[in-house]
């Protein structure tokens, strides 16, 4: 099963709360208490999400933490490489990765498009759209690739 890691998904549910309300600022034990997560899970994803400069940490009496710009503004391909590093499906999808049996292998190619497609769909797909209520899946419209 293909999924990404807890702490990538704690990251998202974070930053959703942060997006919920994007004017306030939150300490970080209000981010756990409203994610339902625990301090030190919070204080573990603020780390790298504030590296990335997806949120501003702000010091003070009042201090906490805020989205570093707009939600729409914030790609989730962003977020999974904030926590993750960056998106590869397989080892030999990682563009420049190195793989003992590339030269015979048949399926390198392939993983790399689906990389790309993965890639290209989470580049798509911003913070805000996360708080939005999911549509219905169309199940009888396939996905198409465009191939350049």
């Amino acid at each position: 099963m293909l999924r990404v890691t807890k702490l990538t998904d704690y990251a998202t549910v974070v930053l959703t709360v942060l997006a919920a309300r994007p004017d306030a600022v939150h300490s970080a034990g209000e981010l756990a208490e409203h994610a339902g997560l625990e301090a030190t899970t919070v204080a573990k994803v603020l780390r790298p999400l504030s590296q990335a400069g997806l949120v501003t940490g702000i010091r003070g009496a009042a201090g906490g933490y805020r989205l570093a710009r707009p939600a729409t503004a914030i790609s989730l391909i962003e977020i999974v490489e904030a926590v993750e590093g960056p998106l590869a499906i397989t080892e030999c999808a990682e563009h420049g990765g190195r793989c003992d049996i590339a030269e015979r292998c048949g399926a390198r190619a392939s993983w790399r498009r689906i990389n790309d497609v993965l890639a290209e769909t989470l580049r798509g797909m911003s913070l805000a759209d996360m708080l939005d209520p999911v549509p219905p899946r169309r199940r009888d419209i396939p996905l198409r690739v465009a191939t350049a």
